[in-house]
């Protein structure tokens, strides 16, 4: 399983400010098709992120729960379905898991 983690160092007051979302995805089709490619493209454009699982990410950013969920909304067809959750702060454990991923949810949960 291919792990991909980004870390990125933000020296301003608002880095502070940002929350760490996990988002999981169904968009019931073939991951190797182009509505996959353009969603994983679109998540990657967020400045910290991981992706522990297949289908699911981290993110950390200052947008709510709802912008989010609406920004990526756009990147999906209508029968798709992406949930967004905060998990900022949030106790955690992992299985199987790289240590880079869990070094980075100990950074940024």
């Amino acid at each position: 399983m291919e792990t991909i983690l980004i870390r990125q160092l933000i020296g301003s007051p608002k880095h502070m400010e940002q929350k760490t979302y996990i988002i999981s995805y169904d968009l019931r089709i073939p991951e190797t098709s182009e509505d996959y490619q353009r969603l994983i493209k679109h998540i990657k454009g967020y400045s910290y992120w991981a992706k522990p699982l297949k289908s699911v990410w981290f993110i950390k950013t200052s947008k709510s729960t709802a912008e989010v969920r609406d920004d990526l909304n756009k990147q999906i067809d209508s029968n798709d379905g992406i949930i967004v959750i905060d998990v900022t702060k949030a106790d955690w454990g992992t299985v199987g898991v790289s240590k880079e991923v869990t070094d980075w949810m100990r950074e940024n949960l």
